[in-house]
Formats: structure tokens, C-alpha cells, sequence
């Protein structure tokens, strides 16, 4: 078993807030990230793929292909969109990290079979250099 990676990178602003909560609950619990004219990022996108190499090609999976659809279903929808607004598949989410690559699976894993017989085996979403988030499929 091989694991390969993609990583491709995007732009994007957001608001951590809950309209549930005060404006003080709101910027005690998520800070300056509950600005209300939003924040944004530079997000560095890794997908990994697991599978064996196709004995002809010698590929997990085509790079290309898979830079290709994650452009397209992924990248093309968030580049230099606001997370909370412009974004249709995460509408009435909070627009953290953690649901956003959760988001992200549920579209690979639903594309991938398209372009590979190989499985997504993990993505790693970083929202700044030092904060990301790790994602294996499981939620429990």
C-alpha cells in the first residue's frame, strides 16, 4: 500500500460566530476570529490517497487527474470566497476549519471514484502555518 499526496492552496475570509450567543460570548469564546467584517486565510490544502501502483502506468493515482478535480470541486468553490456566504456547502455551518475539511471529504470521497480506483486516505487543512486540522473519514 502507497499513500500519495496533492496539495493545493486557496483563499478565503470567514466569521467564527454563533447567533445563538451575545456578541461577549461570541468574542470570549472565538476572539478576534468573530469579527464582524470577517478574517480571512491562506489555506494549504493536502489530500492523500491511498492504493497500490497500476501495473501500466505505475501510478497510484494521476497526479494531474487529481489536481484537476480538486481545483475543480473543491479549490474553485472557495478561492477568495467568504466561507459563510458564497460557499453553497457550507450554508448553516459554522465556518471552522474542522467542518470545512469535513466538507472537503464529503466531496472527495464522492469525485475520487471518477479519476482512481485508490481510496482518500487523508486531508490536511491548514488555516495558518502553526493551526490545521488532520482528517480520516471518522467522525465518532
Amino acid at each position: 500500500m502507497l499513500y500519495i499526496s496533492r496539495q493545493e492552496h486557496f483563499n478565503a475570509a470567514h466569521k467564527l460566530y454563533n447567533p445563538k450567543w451575545s456578541e461577549e460570548r461570541n468574542h470570549e469564546v472565538f476572539g478576534p476570529c468573530a469579527n464582524v467584517n470577517w478574517h480571512g486565510h491562506n489555506y494549504e490544502l493536502i489530500v492523500t490517497v491511498r492504493g497500490n501502483p497500476d501495473p501500466e502506468t505505475g501510478f497510484v493515482v494521476d497526479l494531474k487527474a487529481l489536481s484537476t478535480l480538486i481545483k475543480q470541486h473543491i479549490i474553485d468553490q472557495v478561492d477568495h470566497k467568504n466561507l459563510n456566504l458564497d460557499v453553497p456547502f457550507m450554508a448553516g455551518k459554522m465556518a471552522s476549519t474542522e467542518n470545512l475539511v469535513i466538507a472537503f471529504w464529503e466531496i472527495l470521497v464522492r469525485e475520487l471514484p471518477s479519476i482512481t480506483s485508490a481510496q482518500l486516505h487523508c486531508l490536511k487543512l491548514y488555516e495558518t502555518p502553526r493551526n490545521f486540522v488532520e482528517y480520516y473519514g471518522e467522525t465518532e
